[in-house]
């Protein structure tokens, strides 16, 4: 069966939800943590070196934190270390 050609097909593009940089950190942590590596070192190998097997792929962690730039993980880390020191 053909389809009629003179009607408009649709398409949807289901737009992926935004997620914050702070909450990407928080989970990749957390991912970090229920699987026994020290998160730190390992957020820390990541942003130095981009190489993404640093970071788990449990709970989807490394495919959320390669949506960040690493510069704007080092921007989020500085300003929370920033508020919490009362610097500002």
């Amino acid at each position: 069966m053909m389809q009629d050609k003179n009607n408009t097909q649709y398409f949807q593009v289901e737009v992926e939800k935004h997620i914050r940089v702070d909450e990407v950190l928080a989970i990749v942590y957390s991912a970090l943590r229920e699987k026994g590596y020290n998160p730190v070192n390992q957020i820390v190998g990541y942003i130095m070196s981009g190489d993404p097997t640093y970071i788990t792929s449990h709970n989807n962690a490394r495919s959320l934190i390669m949506k960040v730039e690493r510069d704007e993980l080092v921007e989020e880390i500085l300003r929370r270390y920033i508020k919490n020191n009362s610097w500002e």
